[in-house]
């Protein structure tokens, strides 16, 4: 039998020096960073190789451990020679790390590390920004609960932070049962460095410590929502006389058998209303209308914000509040349909996130290069050579 070689096959050469256009290092040299959870008597495959295979088997499609592992299993050889897969003293052929091994490594796995590497090499990957973009780049904070999770200890609680403009995941971080999304708000912000951003979250984050932390130490700027979690702050908005300011944007949108109108309306309060680095205070009033014109509903959304009207007027704050929502249908949104994450019962050690951490990979503009994420997933799931090809993952 011919000795391991490690050349790339022809096809996946040609489809590799077509994307690899990225900067900066591979995935797999990131994931050459984290820590091997395993003992080191008996392991056979090295811990970069697992984690690639799995980041690859999720890019073409993979929803669970198992599927995974039969995904590995029906590698041809030139990919696990592209992979760098372990070869066999005998015979000299490659060999992919088995189903049961590949699912007690991503159990095993340091969720925090493996975060940080995937992030990271997402980042890296983020080119979509436009200079000619109508605002600042942005940053959306929210988190999502693994529902089909559930442990002795509750459900996993993730919280991602999303760039507006690139559909990127920037930072993730556990919420476990004993704290809330409040306190790991400023640890999951601290790795990036968001000075010159705006950062929007929804109304649970709307809270004095973490204006003073975005704008006094990550030097960024913050657009919150005000509900009733803050109830002097909600009355003192509402009282605000809303019917003599002059500004205001208006959109207009029909699709999905309705029609939406918005309203922004922004103004200064050099007093300023008792919270940090509040320079105005917006309202938005979106009214939602069937086909024939009726009004369906209509909802009012208060917010306060640090930038002053002259950098960010009600067109920008508009734009703001109604991009945050892209964690939602970007991220969590595909996540839940395009992987069924919401009944993934993985639930041992820390597989859930794991698994969570390897579907961010699919949801990035940037690496599906198309406006069909599950389109593209079923033509990586054709072609064994597509998710190794993929710029920069290996």
């Amino acid at each position: 039998m011919p000795a391991c070689t490690t050349s790339l096959h022809p096809a996946l050469e040609r489809l590799h020096r077509a994307g690899c256009s990225s900067s900066g290092a591979g995935l797999r040299e990131w994931f050459e960073g984290i820590p091997d959870p395993r003992a080191w008597r008996g392991v056979r495959h090295a811990l970069v190789v697992v984690l690639v295979i799995a980041a690859c088997a999720v890019l073409a499609g993979a929803r669970s451990l198992s599927a995974i592992g039969e995904w590995a299993a029906g590698l041809p050889q030139h990919i696990l020679e592209a992979l760098d897969a372990r070869c066999r003293p005998a015979g000299g052929l490659r060999v992919a790390p088995s189903g049961p091994a590949i699912r007690r490594t991503l159990q095993a796995v340091d969720g925090q590390a493996f975060d940080q590497a995937v992030c990271g090499w997402l980042a890296e990957q983020n080119t979509s920004a436009s200079p000619k973009a109508a605002t600042r780049e942005a940053v959306a904070v929210d988190g999502k609960t693994l529902r089909g999770a559930q442990t002795g200890d509750g459900q996993p609680h993730l919280m991602a932070a999303l760039g507006h403009d690139s559909g990127i995941v920037l930072a993730q971080a556990d919420v476990d049962g004993k704290t809330n999304e409040i306190t790991r708000s400023q640890p999951l912000l601290d790795p990036l460095d968001l000075a010159g951003k705006a950062v929007t979250a929804d109304a649970l984050h709307t809270q004095r410590e973490h204006a003073r932390y975005l704008v006094e130490d990550k030097n960024a700027d913050y657009v919150l929502t005000v509900k009733q979690n803050q109830p002097r702050l909600f009355a003192q908005l509402g009282a605000l006389p809303w019917a003599d300011v002059p500004g205001r944007a208006r959109t207009r949108n029909r699709g999905h058998g309705r029609r939406e109108h918005r309203a922004v309306l922004a103004v200064t309060v050099p007093a300023g209303p008792r919270f940090p680095y509040a320079a105005q205070a917006f309202r938005i009033r979106r009214t939602v209308r069937r086909p024939d014109g009726q009004p369906k509903h209509t909802e009012t959304v208060y917010g306060v914000t640090s930038p002053e009207a002259h950098r960010a007027g009600p067109a920008h704050l508009g734009a703001y509040t109604r991009g945050h929502w892209g964690i939602e249908n970007r991220l969590h949104h595909v996540r839940d349909t395009t992987f069924d994450e919401d009944r993934s019962q993985v639930r041992t050690g820390n597989g859930p996130r794991a698994m969570a951490t390897l579907r961010n990979l699919p949801t990035s503009a940037r690496l599906a290069a198309a406006t069909n994420i599950a389109r593209t997933l079923r033509a990586n799931a054709r072609d064994h050579t597509r998710p190794p090809a993929m710029p920069g993952l290996i």
